[in-house]
């Protein structure tokens, strides 16, 4: 293993660490928005179905199109950067 890949890994790592912070950041504020109930609490609900499915299915069109690397870490450091910018701008909505 070369350094390169090393310092690879470790920036893959950290930035795993940060995706999933921020993510367990914006289901603490959706769950605040679900438990509230009434009309917001479901448009809540069905707008983070939409927005999965859609991620998602961007995600899948990135793939299949040369989009996404096929290098293991490189592949999943550009698929954790799709779904930060969706949920960076979650937690910015819902924050």
């Amino acid at each position: 293993m070369t350094k390169r890949d090393s310092d690879n890994m470790m920036a893959a790592g950290m930035e795993a660490w940060a995706l999933g912070f921020e993510a367990w950041t914006v289901m603490g504020l959706r769950m605040m928005r679900l438990a509230g109930g009434g009309t917001l609490a479901q448009s809540e609900s069905r707008r983070m179905v939409e927005e999965k499915l859609e991620a998602l299915g961007e995600l899948q069109m990135k793939m299949l199109t040369g989009g996404i690397s096929s290098d293991p870490v490189t592949g999943s450091r550009q698929m954790m950067r799709h779904f930060s910018g969706k949920v960076k701008a979650n937690r910015r909505r819902l924050g």
